[in-house]
């Protein structure tokens, strides 16, 4: 069993000032960041093992690396809806917000309930982390029901107006995901866009017209 203060010495091992430089200009707070890679990150998920209280533990160490760690080698049969809760009230850059979502609150029973309540918070980061929930599960929730999707789309009409940079991307990126996952979605989520892209605002109608390119593109028709 690898401990915490093993692990932390990985990460430093592995600082990488040009990655940090690169995260900078890509909008992540790197004042508690080594700069280490996904890819090393997921090598090291892969050395550990899953483990909930060394996710806790992890976490609480503020470090940037070690949170998204953190995310890789969670059980999501162990998360409880207050540990998500606190965690995304944590988020400060979009990447930890993403790949907490994909690597751990997507597969938790909590995260259709999560797009719900986040969606209506106006912590930047807590909102976008309702929508990359969206993207997550239209891609990965194989099995899912269509009106769990549909009942999404409403929240991005309602969400579209945000001109905060991380929401109105991931407000589109949902929207684009949902209308990629089969034929009947693509025709609701375009037709969303639509009613989107009428509303009198910048944001909304770069949201709408960026999916309507997308969804209806011949690449998108084939694979459907």
């Amino acid at each position: 069993m690898k401990s915490k203060e093993w692990i932390l010495k990985q990460l430093k091992k592995h600082y990488n000032k040009e990655n940090l430089e690169g995260m900078a200009r890509y909008g992540i707070k790197t004042e508690n960041a080594f700069g280490v890679s996904i890819n090393e990150l997921r090598k090291l998920a892969r050395k550990i093992g899953h483990d909930h209280q060394l996710a806790l533990g992890l976490w609480q160490t503020k470090i940037h690396e070690a949170r998204i760690l953190a995310s890789m080698i969670d059980l999501p049969e162990m998360v409880t809806e207050h540990q998500m809760n606190s965690w995304a009230k944590d988020f400060d850059s979009w990447d930890l917000c993403d790949q907490c979502c994909k690597n751990l609150f997507g597969k938790t029973k909590f995260a259709y309930k999560k797009v719900f309540d986040w969606a209506s918070r106006d912590e930047e980061f807590v909102k976008r982390a309702a929508f990359a929930l969206m993207a997550d599960l239209s891609v990965n929730d194989k099995n899912a029901e269509d009106d769990l999707f549909l009942n999404f789309l409403p929240i991005i009409k309602n969400n579209a107006t945000d001109d905060r940079n991380y929401v109105k991307k991931a407000v589109n990126w949902a929207l684009r995901q949902i209308g990629k996952r089969n034929e009947m979605l693509n025709r609701e989520a375009i037709k969303t866009a639509k009613e989107i892209l009428r509303i009198d605002s910048k944001t909304a109608q770069w949201i709408a017209s960026d999916a309507i390119r997308e969804l209806e593109s011949q690449k998108v028709r084939e694979r459907l």
